[in-house]
């Protein structure tokens, strides 16, 4: 009976600690202090939103299983965002705005500053090891402004505060102010395709100008079952599945260059008119298929091949849709060499003519 008392006290403590820490929350937005920028721990960053004065804004989620989105819909680029979270930690202050200078920099972070917010997982009861009640707060709010003059710092201002200060980044030879980007295209993952061999059902390769070219691999638990040619339905004979494992394995990890989706409407209107390069297609275990299609870019510096002679198109790169067609990118044969095979590649003893990109056909 003694036992329970102190178990109902017990309770009763941590209630009361908890209403507390909930009333103090609810009007204490971020910490007092008009200088502290840092984020102490980045593991527990929830989420993060910037926005700026021209109506550019971005919001970086972290799912459950650790990795990013950007504004709900795109994965993040996890190097960029590991970058950003490793400013946030390790940025210091090197001292205020001198006064002569104050009212100048209020005024230019008011116009032009980045408003960053910073949401944590926390806990309104986190004594002695004890953790309760976790939810997602917003902990910090404070405006990126330009470089100072030296360009080796950055203007910063806490929300709610008319004290700005000069931070830096300690090993940085230059200003933060870039990693705050508000434009989506810099948070943008750029995978086309992230998937193992075990995970494919099937991968098509269509080359409509040389339909010839064309073929299906079919596989059975990561297992080849078929390689049809897809002019006539047949089996390829005389098939060297190394390099037919070869291709498989180039969807492992490959991705595009950069986006285009601004380029000039004229111009990717007459590219998109065309037809095709090669168009590929893969299927996975899910049933998820991921089209790519592929165009040829003019060969606009005059670029020769192992004879000598001028190349009607860009030996290096191509323009591509990916992402369901919403996306008009560049990507490199260099680094889609491997998916970009002819039916031919695929028979024994096959070598690809002279000194010209594999993929380039």
């Amino acid at each position: 009976m003694k036992k329970n008392k102190y178990i109902l006290l017990l309770v009763i403590l941590l209630a009361v600690a908890a209403l507390i820490l909930f009333l103090t929350n609810s009007t204490t937005t971020f910490r007092s202090s008009t200088s502290d920028f840092a984020v102490s721990d980045t593991s527990i960053v929830t989420k993060i939103f910037m926005a700026d004065k021209n109506n550019n804004s971005v919001k970086l989620s972290r799912k459950e299983t650790g990795s990013w989105v950007l504004d709900d819909s795109y994965a993040a680029l996890k190097f960029n965002v590991d970058l950003m979270l490793k400013t946030m930690a390790d940025i210091q202050v090197k001292a205020p705005v001198a006064l002569a200078a104050h009212n100048t920099i209020v005024k230019h972070l008011a116009v032009n500053g980045v408003k960053v917010e910073i949401y944590q997982m926390v806990y309104r009861i986190d004594v002695m090891g004890i953790r309760l009640f976790p939810h997602e707060k917003l902990t910090k709010v404070y405006y990126i402004g330009g470089a100072t003059p030296d360009n080796q710092a950055s203007y910063a201002l806490m929300e709610n505060s008319e004290e700005p200060f000069v931070i830096y980044l300690p090993g940085l030879r230059g200003f933060v102010t870039p990693r705050y980007s508000t434009i989506e295209r810099y948070w943008r993952d750029l995978t086309v395709f992230r998937t193992d061999i075990e995970a494919i059902r099937s991968a098509k390769l269509e080359v409509p100008g040389n339909p010839e070219y064309s073929f299906e691999v079919q596989l059975d638990k990561g297992r080849l079952r078929r390689f049809t040619s897809l002019i006539d339905n047949k089996q390829l004979p005389g098939l060297d599945t190394a390099k037919v494992l070869n291709f498989l394995s180039g969807f492992r990890n490959v991705n595009f260059e950069t986006f285009l989706n601004d380029m000039d409407k004229h111009i990717k209107d007459s590219v998109l008119s065309s037809t095709p390069f090669i168009i590929i297609s893969l299927t996975d275990t899910l049933n998820k298929t991921t089209i790519v299609k592929t165009y040829h870019k003019p060969n606009l510096f005059g670029q020769k091949d192992y004879q000598g002679r001028v190349l009607p198109y860009d030996p290096d790169r191509l323009y591509a849709l990916v992402n369901d067609g919403k996306d008009f990118v560049l990507i490199q044969y260099f680094a889609f060499n491997k998916i970009l095979r002819p039916k031919p590649y695929f028979l024994k003893g096959f070598k690809m003519p002279g000194t010209q990109p594999e993929g380039a056909y």
